[in-house]
């Protein structure tokens, strides 16, 4: 069991709308300041998606750059990409994501309904997806969405090899409509299934945040938290800003004593490398 826990915040998506969820950080400055404010209070990583003028999901490569440049200059957060984009993405724009050179990014291991819309993973894309994030020393956060693709990422590994840095992370996203449930006997069911040596943590979508980040906290795995998983914080209750679900986790964390990790105690859990200096 690890001593302290790994928050990442995922303050955006490509789901909610500014129009329905005004609160939600969709331009460059709102997302700075929401890493700064979630770092303060125990994030160490944050899982971005950014949105062009519209507010509409984007996978505009400059924006990208600008984007892992700008939280970098701000904070001391590992900064990890989405390589998912919306489920409309072609998969050239989701792979060229990666020349935007985050510590981290994500690799869905396979094809889930997602609501009433298909979010597609092919073999060969996840393929080159991983080979590609070997190549550029940036970290994978293979993302699961259900008990099966867990084999898929076996069998990645196997054929495939280890991660650039030699280390194994998943995150189980729980409580998608069409992925796996967000419960307890769910979350023993993926643990029995995860590579060995490796770590994980777990998102719980919707009503599934509060089930799942207690059961992550108590099998001694990490969590992700923020506004791309649930805007409610309670039953009638909207989310303030990503910062307070942030605190939230953190108390929780602090309370099960494990208490949150710092960015720099993070990259050594993962293996990410250390941040370059500005003179380098």
């Amino acid at each position: 069991m690890s001593t302290g826990t790994l928050i990442t915040v995922a303050p955006t998506g490509a789901e909610h709308s500014k129009a329905d969820v005004p609160n939600l950080p969709v331009t460059l400055e709102e997302l700075v300041e929401t890493a700064r404010d979630c770092e303060r209070v125990g994030a160490a990583m944050i899982h971005i998606h950014i949105r062009d003028d519209d507010a509409r999901p984007t996978l505009d490569i400059k924006r990208l750059t600008d984007t892992v440049a700008a939280v970098r200059e701000q904070t001391s957060l590992i900064v990890q990409l989405s390589t998912g984009g919306s489920v409309t993405d072609p998969e050239e724009d989701r792979l060229r994501v990666l020349d935007a050179m985050p510590d981290s990014a994500s690799c869905s291991m396979g094809t889930v309904n997602f609501g009433d819309d298909v979010f597609m993973n092919r073999w060969g894309f996840i393929v080159e997806l991983h080979k590609r994030m070997q190549e550029r020393g940036i970290l994978p956060e293979y993302e699961i969405f259900d008990l099966g693709q867990l084999t898929t990422l076996h069998r990645l590994l196997d054929k495939h090899g280890l991660p650039s840095g030699g280390h194994v992370h998943v995150d189980l996203v729980m409580g998608v409509p069409g992925g796996m449930a967000g419960d307890t006997e769910t979350l023993a069911a993926a643990l029995r299934l995860i590579p060995e040596g490796a770590t994980f943590s777990a998102t719980g979508v919707g009503r599934a945040t509060l089930p799942v980040l207690f059961g992550a906290l108590s099998a001694g795995g990490h969590v992700r938290v923020g506004m791309e998983d649930t805007v409610n914080y309670a039953r009638g209750e909207r989310v303030k800003d990503n910062a307070q679900l942030v605190a939230r986790a953190s108390g929780l964390a602090r309370i099960a004593q494990r208490p949150p990790v710092t960015p720099d105690e993070a990259r050594t859990l993962l293996g990410v490398a250390a941040r370059p200096s500005a003179s380098a």
